[in-house]
């Protein structure tokens, strides 16, 4: 007589899931990690919104003119990771400060722009030209210099290239009593190799020609 023993087999009772405790490591470690994550998350939006003041120039600046804070005006930004390249008003204009490179209308001031008279490579001279230069051209525009040496009361050597793709400085075209333009003087940016050469041009009334050069600065 055989006998069924399923009956008295009693089926394996499935694990028991136990409530997490406070004490439990994983469940500590899982809150530190939320805790953390957060704190990033309100540090990186804090640094988003937060602005910095800093000068931005009234009007173009050229290269070599002393700096003040009458030239710039405050704005806040938010510069983020470039906060370290720009100057802040908290600081102020270093006493004795000079433009190194021309500064647009508008242009937040870079602190590389920033500089000493000693430290600039080049320097302003001032070229009067009767042949006006297209409209349009603005200081940080690139010119070619061309001369014609005087050989006597009257008459000049061929045209020869002196100095090639010097940056305008600054720019101001003069008006006649009637009112039509008169002539332009060219500020142009010339650095000490090439200053002797255009000096002696100047002071021997060569005849001095600036032309657009306008793929000089792409």
């Amino acid at each position: 007589m055989s006998t069924d023993t399923r009956s008295a087999q009693r089926p394996s009772e499935a694990p028991r899931l136990k409530k997490p405790s406070w004490k439990d490591p994983r469940l500590l470690v899982g809150l530190l990690l939320v805790l953390a994550s957060t704190a990033g998350v309100i540090a990186l939006i804090g640094s988003q919104n937060t602005t910095t003041e800093v000068y931005s120039a009234r009007h173009d600046i050229a290269v070599g003119s002393d700096l003040s804070a009458e030239d710039f005006v405050g704005v806040p930004v938010r510069l983020g990771d470039s906060a370290d390249s720009y100057l802040p008003v908290s600081e102020g204009i270093p006493e004795g400060a000079v433009a190194t490179r021309l500064v647009t209308q508008g242009e937040l001031l870079p602190s590389a722009a920033i500089g000493t008279p000693d430290e600039l490579d080049r320097k302003p001279v001032g070229l009067s030209v009767a042949d006006p230069l297209p409209t349009g051209t603005a200081a940080g525009d690139r010119v070619d210099i061309w001369v014609s040496l005087r050989t006597d009361t009257n008459t000049y050597e061929e045209p020869r290239l002196l100095l090639e793709a010097a940056e305008v400085a600054e720019l101001t075209v003069g008006e006649s009593a009637l009112g039509g333009s008169a002539s332009t003087l060219v500020q142009v940016l010339v650095d000490d190799e090439a200053m002797p050469e255009l000096l002696n041009a100047l002071s021997n009334d060569a005849r001095i020609a600036v032309v657009l050069n306008p793929g000089a600065g792409s």
